[in-house]
Order: structure tokens, then sequence, then C-alpha cells
């Protein structure tokens, strides 16, 4: 069997590197073709030199020479820029990895999904963004998109794609994030640091920061929609501490199929890198004697807003969905910064959302107006908030 040519877009962000593990651990299996890295030129000069792929990308142009020079003799191609990021992207490989966090994945994913390649979509902003367009473009092109969150990855493994009609619901898990039994007083005065430490996953911070909220599950919510036939009411969340049912597909019978395991991402990862194949993961093996209850409850969307304007979001469709991404983008950074609390974020979305609505968004350049225009009013928002 010839080695798969494989793509990391994002290959120093956690997915990235745990794509790379399970890359490492079957050198024969796996060619790369492309890494890229948004800013971390150590870390990615340090895996383009171990895993040898033709092409290394820092999206940032301020570290190409630092690239250039940490690859100087090896035989690699360096090359820096957002345009050499999408370009990484197009290269002729037979599965990409799409793990660029926010919008600035869905350029480089659509290239990849326009070449045809089964792309492994880590990057959720693609599709909250621009869902029709991606799989408008999947179709077209004869592009099998794969998802690897361990949601829509686990929902994949269970839900009869060949007569959809037989599904009747879906129901997406959420951990519930560190601030699940916080009353609202106590969300007020949380740190940045407090909400980037996860209790189960490992995750980078604005996507712990998006847990935290539950907008992470929101934006969830959409991408289903977009990655499987059914309608946003057929669409539920379920908060499930434990993290081991990661989504359950009901069927008209009242059948409920579940896929479960261990919270660890190289799971989801490694069925999407075999794909349509299985492959041994050094993933710990479910014990579920040793964890004893699985417990679940219905999420609290006073406390958590987040979760509902996503799926008004969702429901408004249009322009809604990229507003709603682009002005929680700006407000996660902002709260990290400290510029604002924690409750200021899905309060600053709600507003953004109230202000801009539903813009048309017939093709990528409308999208990206869309979420250029959302960052603007964001900004401006949080810069009143502290005058």
């Amino acid at each position: 069997m010839s080695a798969r040519a494989i793509t990391i877009l994002g290959a120093t962000g956690s997915i990235g590197r745990s794509t790379l593990d399970l890359v490492g651990r079957q050198p024969d299996r796996y060619r790369c073709l492309a890494l890229t890295a948004h800013s971390n030129v150590d870390e990615l000069a340090a895996a383009a030199r171990r895993f040898r792929p033709e092409l290394a990308v820092v999206a940032d142009e301020r570290h190409y020479g630092a690239l250039k020079d940490a690859l100087a003799g090896t035989g690699i191609e360096a090359a820096a820029g957002a345009e050499a990021v999408t370009a990484a992207a197009a290269l002729p490989a037979d599965w990409v990895m799409a793990a660029i966090v926010g919008a600035a994945g869905l350029q480089p994913t659509l290239a990849a999904v326009r070449r045809g390649a089964t792309v492994a979509i880590a990057n959720k902003e693609a599709l909250v963004c621009a869902g029709d367009i991606v799989t408008k473009a999947a179709n077209d092109a004869g592009s099998r998109l794969l998802p690897v969150d361990s949601e829509h990855n686990a929902i994949y493994q269970v839900f009869d794609a060949e007569r959809p009609e037989r599904v009747s619901r879906v129901i997406l898990t959420a951990s519930g994030g560190p601030f699940r039994t916080f009353t609202l007083g106590q969300m007020q005065a949380v740190t940045p640091e407090q909400a980037v430490a996860h209790p189960v996953w490992s995750m980078g911070a604005k996507i712990s920061v998006d847990s935290a909220t539950l907008m992470n599950k929101g934006l969830e919510v959409i991408e289903a929609h977009h990655l499987f036939p059914v309608t946003p009411d057929q669409l539920e969340v379920l908060v499930h501490p434990q993290s081991v049912v990661h989504s359950l597909v009901e069927y008209v019978d009242g059948s409920v199929l579940a896929q479960l395991g261990t919270p660890d991402m190289r799971t989801p990862i490694a069925y999407t890198l075999a794909w349509p194949d299985r492959v041994a993961t050094p993933c710990r093996r479910l014990d579920l004697a040793a964890i004893g209850q699985l417990s679940f409850e219905a999420p609290d969307t006073a406390r958590f807003p987040a979760l509902n304007l996503a799926w008004s979001a969702l429901r408004a469709g249009a322009g809604a969905p990229a507003v709603l991404n682009a002005a929680n983008e700006v407000a996660v950074q902002a709260f990290l910064d400290r510029r604002i609390g924690f409750l200021d974020i899905a309060a600053i979305v709600a507003e953004v959302l109230s202000r801009l609505g539903a813009p048309a968004v017939d093709d990528l350049g409308a999208v990206m107006a869309a979420d250029q225009e959302a960052r603007r009013v964001a900004a401006m928002l949080i810069e009143a908030r502290r005058n």
C-alpha cells in the first residue's frame, strides 16, 4: 500500500499536534505534503524537520525569515502569508486536516474542498460562516467532508446517511464547561485563567472559552445542520459532564444510537485519517465500570445565552451565522485580553446580531464582508463598554 499524501493546516495547534502524533506512529502509512502554522515557527520547523513535507508555511509573514533559516539545507520549501497557506491547501494531498482556528481557516479549507480532497473538518467556522458555499463546493468537486469535532464525528459514525428520513433527532452532547454549576454572580467574576482550564478536554484558549460560554456548542449546532440532512428543529443539545457519550442519533422507531469513547481527540482524528479504514490509537480505553455513572441534564440557556444566540442565527440564516462567529471571536479575544468580563461576551454578540441581522451572503466575498462588519461593530461596542 502506497503512503497516503496528507497536508495539515494548523499543524502547531492542539488538533495539528494530535494529528502529527498519530502520523508519527505509522510513518510508512502517511507522507506529509505540507504543514502550516500561524506564527509558531519553532514548532513548525521542528515538525517539518521530522516529517519532511515538501512545503512549510507560516501565516504571519513577519516570521518568514526565521522559518527559512530554520529549514536551511533541508530541501523543504518555506513560505509565508495567507495566500501561501491557501496555496498549501490546494496542493494535491489525498487528505487535508483543516485545523486553522477561526474565520482565517475558511479560504484554505475551501481551496482543499474545491480540489476534491478528502477534508477532515476541524475548523467549524468554515461551515458556520459559509456552510452552503462549502457544502456546494464539496458536492461539485466530489470532496468528502469528514468531521473531526468529537460530536460530529460521533454523529457521522451512527447516522444512516443512505436513509436520512429514518432519523428523527440528532443530539449533541456538551461537557458543560468549567462553570456548569456557577451562578451568574460567580460567572461575572471569572478570569481568563479559569475559563481556559477545561475540566475534561485539552484545547486552545479560544475554543476553551467558547466551551465555557456554550458558544462552542452553538457553533456545533450550526455546523451539524450543514454536515447532516437535518432541520434546526431536529437538533438538540444535552449536557453530559463525563464527555463519554459524544453524541446520539434517534431514529423514528425510538432507537437511539450513540458513539462512546474516552475524551481524547486522537480517536476522531484517527477515524478521519484512516477513513474508510480504522487504525489503532494509543488512546486510553473506555472503562464504564470504573466510571460508574453517566449523567445528563438540559442546558441552562438563562446562564448560558450563547446557545440560544446560535440557534437564532441558524434560523435567521443568510449571513447571521457569520456575524455571530465574527462577533464572538472579537469578544472572546477581548475577554482573554481582560478588556471585558466573561458575561460580556454573549451580550456583545447579541448586540451585534441585533444591529446587523442576517445580511445576504451569496458568495465568499459577501461572507467576508459580513465577517468584517461584525468585527468592526463588536470592537466598537467593546470600546464603548470600557469608556
